[in-house]
């Protein structure tokens, strides 16, 4: 049947048997571990995650962002003079003693602090800051479309126990018309139309496709589960839920949904923050093109054995040394140039994430009307359906009754049940339909999914 059909492109998987023994489990607990294992959602927070790093990378910058340090080694001659040692410097006549070898040893560390950087350093937090929000709308976005995944392979194996307890049932009924067809030929053959035992035969075979299409579609829900829970300890979970029922007492008007979704929906969110990131990122650009004060220090310590130190002041004597030098400078980027393009970028980045904002909001708009008129088809279907399950009931029992005292066909019975099933079944796939198609409408206006509100 088609309501049959729509259900089972839901899934695709193979399969575990249900010989082991098995957890029920509610969904919310059951989306919580599948968003766990979920590799978008991992990827999502390693996003994240990298927005923390490039916050705290411009939170470095503030103490200390250049220290350097540096060692230097070479061979060096000695130095052939009839001076003391503390009087080389005297001699005219010293020269390099290249049979006397050293090791020279320098070892160099520099360190820059800034003072005052018209707030450079503070606005690109801001802006790393403002970047770690955006992610996270942005990976509250992905995080809301693999809900909606997850909720619907929920309700799905929700769905498929409540058509396996249909066509129990249906079989139950088939069953009775089979015995009491059965009986009737006995005790009177004369009376039983061979046309009725044909369609009832057509019936039983059709019934029996339907049968063994829930059987292997619940083992391919099975394993689904198993994929998406990961479950290595091999428990075979299966749904706290029995009973598949509306989960959504109305719809409210279109306008509800559009405000809602202008309003809340991370997508825009993150679109608002990302601008915001870029417009302080920008300010932190002008600040840094700006004349800065900063602090600087070099400490030098250099080593050679081979040649003395020279005592007097006046004089350098690089090999062998101890100082340490430090003061005030003001650095200013002179490249105006470039300074300019780089502004003029970032301005364009700006005028870029306007575009996307409009484009997203178009998309978004389109999106939500169509999920709204999804779910108003989907509740009027849900409605109508469970009227005419209500007559196909009626007519049911009437049928069965004129059966029993003799007045009635089998064949309108047979019609009777088969109709009732279908309506049956027909109503369980529109109640999962509307509340996918509510689902989907809370998400596309940003509203909390409501998946939970189903359990008994």
């Amino acid at each position: 049947m088609r309501s049959m059909t729509i259900f089972f492109l839901l899934i695709g998987l193979s399969s575990n048997s249900f010989s082991q023994d098995t957890l029920a489990i509610g969904i919310d607990e059951f989306i919580e571990i599948a968003l766990s294992n979920a590799g978008q959602v991992k990827m999502a927070q390693n996003d994240i995650q990298l927005a923390e790093n490039r916050k705290q990378q411009a939170a470095d910058q503030r103490f200390l962002p250049r220290l350097d340090f540096r060692s230097e080694h070479a061979l060096v001659p000695g130095v052939d003079s009839s001076f003391p040692e503390e009087q080389i410097y005297l001699d005219p006549n010293a020269n390099n003693d290249w049979e006397k070898v050293g090791l020279y040893t320098r070892l160099r560390i520099t360190g820059v602090q800034p003072l005052f950087t018209w707030g450079a350093v503070g606005k690109a937090v801001q802006a790393a800051e403002l970047g770690i929000k955006a992610v996270q709308q942005q990976s509250d976005a992905t995080g809301n479309e693999v809900e909606i995944l997850l909720n619907e392979l929920y309700y799905g194996y929700v769905l498929a126990l409540e058509i396996e307890r249909l066509l129990d049932d249906a079989e139950d009924k088939m069953d009775q018309i089979e015995r009491a067809m059965e009986k009737q030929e006995e005790e009177d053959p004369a009376s039983l139309d061979e046309s009725d035992v044909f369609k009832f035969q057509v019936f039983k075979a059709q019934f029996g496709i339907q049968r063994e299409e829930v059987k292997r579609n619940l083992e391919y829900v099975n394993e689904s589960w198993r994929y998406a829970l990961r479950n290595e300890d091999g428990i075979i979970y299966e749904p706290e839920v029995r009973f598949l029922d509306p989960m959504y007492s109305d719809l409210a008007e279109i306008g509800y949904y559009q405000n809602s979704a202008m309003i809340n929906r991370p997508e825009l969110r993150a679109i608002d923050f990302g601008r915001d990131a870029l417009k302080t990122y920008i300010s932190s650009l002008r600040a840094q093109n700006l004349p800065g004060l900063y602090f600087g220090f070099t400490t030098t310590f250099a080593s050679t054995p081979i040649r003395p130190r020279q005592p007097n002041p006046f004089i350098s004597t690089p090999e062998n040394t101890f100082n340490t030098s430090f003061g005030l400078t003001i650095r200013q980027n002179l490249n105006f140039f470039q300074a300019k393009t780089s502004l003029q970028r970032g301005r364009l980045e700006v005028k870029r994430l306007d575009f996307i904002e409009d484009a997203a909001r178009d998309g978004i708009m389109l999106e939500l009307n169509e999920a709204f008129r999804v779910a108003a088809i989907s509740k009027v279907k849900v409605e109508r359906t469970q009227d005419a399950l209500q007559i196909a009931k009626e007519w049911l029992r009437s049928e069965q009754l004129d059966y029993d005292l003799g007045f009635g066909e089998s064949k309108d019975l047979i019609d009777a049940v088969r109709q009732e099933l279908e309506l049956r079944l027909e109503e369980k796939q529109s109640i999962f339909e509307y509340n996918s198609a509510m689902t989907k409408l809370n998400k596309s206006a940003g509203l909390p999914l409501s998946h939970h509100s189903n359990e008994n």
